[in-house]
């Protein structure tokens, strides 16, 4: 519970302070902070909606859960990027050289905002993580440590690093998928040249490994705490 209230809280106060900005030090605001803030946790709300009507449907035996869950993480796992993108704002292409906002607001903004992007990104791989393992593994909390359930972890990680990379340097969106042609011509523009996949897969991996980190600091400890408390409701 505590979990979910800080990321609510820090999504919030990301908003706040990009909010306050703007009110406080008279300037435009910058309203692409406020779009990135929204596309970081369009994902999570996508899944929950998604699983939600996979149970209902269930219900009602119109057809098979699986059948509108396996859609539904392909999107999420489309949509996820846009999670951990507000990590790659820890910058100051904002700022200007005469800005009155002082440095130390602007220190304190792009840090929650990246830090927004971490736990939203970590909320929503832990869902995905636990909710998977059940359904496939078993109804028992240690399908969530099984071996296969983190090496699943770790292919999502590498592909959310992907991700990343083709949104900050192609400027490619989940939605640009729509247009597959030019798609695919910027993907195959942009890695015919070598160094363009040697940055890719440094970028990925670095990212990759970095999230990956965090998931273990702060998913593994939920992940420890239910498996003990599970252990201890089957003694």
């Amino acid at each position: 519970m505590f979990f979910i209230l800080g990321v609510v809280g820090l999504n919030l106060y990301a908003i706040c302070l990009v909010l306050a900005r703007a009110f406080v030090f008279r300037v435009p605001l910058y309203r692409p902070m406020l779009w990135n803030i929204f596309l970081s946790v369009l994902p999570l709300f996508f899944l929950l909606a998604g699983f939600l009507m996979g149970a209902i449907v269930a219900q009602f035996g119109v057809i098979p859960a699986p059948a509108i869950w396996i859609p539904v993480l392909a999107i999420w796992l489309l949509l996820l990027p846009n999670a951990s993108y507000l990590i790659t704002e820890l910058n100051f292409s904002h700022r200007s050289d005469d800005d009155r906002v002082p440095l130390w607001y602007d220190i304190i903004l792009v840090i929650t905002l990246a830090m927004s992007g971490v736990v939203n990104t970590v909320m929503n791989v832990l869902v995905v993580h636990v909710m998977a393992a059940l359904i496939a593994f078993g109804d028992t909390f240690s399908a969530v440590t099984r071996k296969e359930s983190w090496i699943a972890v770790g292919i999502v990680l590498l592909l959310l690093g992907l991700g990343m990379y083709l949104g900050r340097y192609l400027r490619v969106n989940s939605w640009d998928l729509k247009h597959p042609v030019s798609f695919t011509k910027k993907i195959v523009t942009h890695f015919s040249n070598w160094a363009n996949v040697r940055a890719c897969l440094g970028f990925t991996f670095t990212y990759a490994m970095f999230i990956g980190l965090i998931y273990l600091i702060i998913g593994g400890m939920y992940i420890d705490i239910m498996g003990k408390v599970e252990a201890q409701l089957l003694v």
